[in-house]
């Protein structure tokens, strides 16, 4: 970090609070499926996995709102410190529902919801017995709430850590985010080593005290690291000048300025002398030479952001389908029985705890963690020094064929998943206290596609970032982050609609309702499989964009380089 001098402590306080942060996220989104599944809620397999979806879609999709807040009104500072609270405040929510009173203060009586033990798991009698969602509305309108005080942060933390280096070069700007990705994962796998397993294997109203605990921590670190910060006022925002821009610039307003014309042109034939006479009219104020410039910008970056939205659909698979696809397969127990006699306190603890399916993510994560510095340290200089470093948005190309070979390989372990399941090769195993119908194949089958995944977000994501942040015009970096991150929330939103849309009851290929709280009878690696072709078709379309677009910012490079030789 020796190029941050002088910005350490301010750069490690914001690096501390995304710590915290994503341990507290990690915390609540890497066993919703399981919480919402299980005997808590009895919600079916497809229910908990579309929830957690919209979940995450709007934990991204409403980022514009707190960089839009950030830019015109609060600054960055103000709209953190007013996000984490907001945070900390609604994540209780889930620590309430795992208690009973809790969950019936807010919810009300369940017995109604309640299914019969002959229904539970995939039993014979399911059939038209299902009950409804309980605690639908609350969870439903808690995660929501949920999701923006998370989007606000997110939309502002990352460019108000790129604040403090900015004026250091743009080496200290990329390096940063390099190290706050890394950040991120750090939290990743402190959350998932502790809080992922204590909810699934002790107990859900602990696991999630935890991370309101870590809000509550990143909340008094950011605020005590205040005086080091390099803080911005709010410059005003230009996003409503954008709507304006582009309305002027669609069909519709095209067709509306020439009525206008033609009707101050008939009015003036027609000898309307009164309101010659009246004086001047007020003449709408033109947009500014920046304005238009700024909205060219906007015009450029739009289109390659809005074709991620596919490779955004794959990789919040990993916290829903490829968690249920997790709770179907063999998980062994983190202990083994032990047969020695002078080992009885091993064989009392041995086999009472099973592997937590979320641990899978740390395949994701540990790439990231082992990759991000040796790409920093190593692999980028070493391209630079020769020339052969990537552009950002061919490194994002890169990164969509990983995202694209990771659903392949889900889809193959599905396919596979359910042979296994169709001649009888299963098991049933207990998960927390629930029992699922598993096929005899281990859960390290889905390391590859987690692997892939992790690598696919080092080309894709951190330089998605940075993208959108040194493209972006200044006075609206804090809109085009929430756009960045508004555009991700999008492809896990259409990720769950596609996912609702399969689950229709006439032939869709993930409603399976007689197989309640499994999904042996579902065909979700068709679903898998469509997720890739989706992929396959816009990564074709990502690159004529992103190719275009480099084009046009050499031709650009090369018009202001003439001018200034001429002067």
């Amino acid at each position: 970090m020796s190029l941050f001098e002088g910005r350490r402590a301010a750069c490690s306080a914001v690096l501390l609070v995304e710590i915290l942060e994503r341990a507290a996220f990690f915390g609540i989104a890497s066993n919703l499926v399981l919480y919402l599944n299980s005997s808590n809620f009895n919600w079916e397999g497809s229910q908990a996995s579309r929830a957690t979806l919209l979940f995450m879609g709007a934990s991204y999709l409403l980022s514009p709102i707190g960089g839009w807040l950030a830019d015109a009104y609060l600054g960055r500072y103000w709209t953190i410190t007013f996000s984490v609270l907001l945070y900390l405040l609604t994540a209780c929510l889930l620590p309430t529902t795992a208690s009973q009173d809790g969950q019936n203060f807010l919810c009300g009586d369940r017995s109604a919801y309640v299914i019969q033990s002959s229904c539970q798991r995939g039993g014979a009698e399911c059939k038209g017995q299902l009950p409804g969602q309980y605690c639908a509305p609350v969870m439903y309108a808690g995660l929501l709430l949920l999701a923006l005080g998370i989007s606000s942060v997110k939309a502002n933390l990352a460019p108000f850590g790129a604040d403090q280096v900015t004026d250091l070069g743009q080496d200290a700007t990329q390096r940063f985010f390099n190290w706050f990705y890394w950040s991120i994962n750090f939290g990743a796998v402190i959350s998932l080593l502790v809080v992922a397993f204590i909810q699934q294997n002790v107990d859900f109203l602990i696991g999630y005290a935890i991370p309101a605990v870590c809000l509550a921590f990143a909340l008094l670190v950011f605020l005590l690291a205040a005086p080091s910060f390099v803080t911005k006022p709010a410059t005003g925002s230009q996003v409503s000048i954008m709507f304006q821009l582009a309305f002027k610039s669609s069909c519709w307003g095209k067709v509306l300025r020439k009525i206008s014309t033609k009707a101050k042109v008939n009015n003036f034939q027609s000898g309307e002398v009164t309101s010659l006479l009246s004086g001047p009219r007020h003449q709408p104020q033109e947009p500014s030479h920046e304005n238009i410039s700024n909205f060219q910008g906007l015009v450029k970056i739009l289109p390659v952001l809005l074709t991620l939205i596919p490779y955004w659909m794959v990789y919040f698979q990993m916290q829903s389908t490829y968690y249920l696809q997790g709770l179907h397969l063999y998980i062994p127990n983190i202990f083994q029985h032990s047969n020695s006699n002078n080992s009885a306190l091993s064989a009392s603890v041995g086999g009472s705890y099973k592997f937590p399916d979320a641990w899978l993510l740390l395949a994701n994560v540990i790439v990231l963690l082992i990759l991000v510095p040796l790409k920093d340290r190593v692999i980028d200089p070493f391209l630079a020094k020769r020339k052969l470093l990537l552009s950002a948005l061919k490194r994002m190309t890169v990164g969509m064929i990983f995202g694209f070979a990771s659903v392949i390989a889900a889809g193959v372990l599905e396919t596979k998943r359910l042979k296994y399941v169709h001649n009888n090769k299963t098991i049933s195993q207990q998960i927390g206290k629930d029992d699922y119908i598993a096929a005899q194949l281990p859960i390290w089958w889905q390391i590859p596609q987690y692997m892939l995944i992790g690598i696919s977000e080092i080309f894709t994501s951190i330089p998605g970032l940075e993208f959108a942040y040194s493209e972006a015009p200044k006075s609206m970096q804090g809109a085009i982050m929430g756009l960045f991150y508004f555009i991700s929330g999008v492809g896990s939103l259409l990720g769950s609609g596609l996912l609702t849309l399969l689950s229709v009851p006439a032939n869709g290929w993930m409603n399976c309702p007689e197989d309640y709280g499994n999904i042996n009878k579902c065909q979700m690696d068709n679903y898998f499989f469509l997720l890739a072709a989706i992929q396959a078709v816009t990564c074709v379309l990502f690159i004529c964009i992103s190719i275009r677009y480099e084009q046009q910012q050499q031709q650009n490079s090369c018009v202001l380089c003439n001018g200034q030789e001429d002067n």
